[in-house]
């Protein structure tokens, strides 16, 4: 009689290292705006964070380093052009919200 136990309740290759990754960057990026909330600064690092997150999604979740290059040269801008639009509007809040009003 054979008798298996599962060593682990991961199945092997999952990604916990950046799993951890992106759960220790979520916790940062709130005590940051906790701690500095209205810093000059603030945007920055949030959107270094932002883009720090969604390069771990796009290579450990969705493995873009193995998609047809279009696709992961797609990930990638769309990575960059997330923190880039957060910080035009947290930096031209004003005027990005009149050149888009109705």
């Amino acid at each position: 009689m054979h008798s298996s136990s599962p060593s682990s309740l991961l199945p092997p290759g999952a990604p916990v290292l950046p799993w951890l990754a992106l759960v220790v960057l979520t916790f940062l990026s709130l005590f940051l705006g906790e701690w500095f909330h209205g810093a000059a600064w603030l945007p920055l690092l949030v959107a270094a964070i932002l883009w720090g997150k969604g390069t771990l999604v796009a290579r450990h979740f969705i493995e873009s380093h193995r998609a047809h290059p279009f696709i992961a040269w797609l990930l990638r801008a769309f990575i960059l052009l997330t923190p880039l639009l957060l910080l035009l509007t947290a930096f031209f809040g004003r005027p990005v919200a009149r050149f888009f009003s109705l």
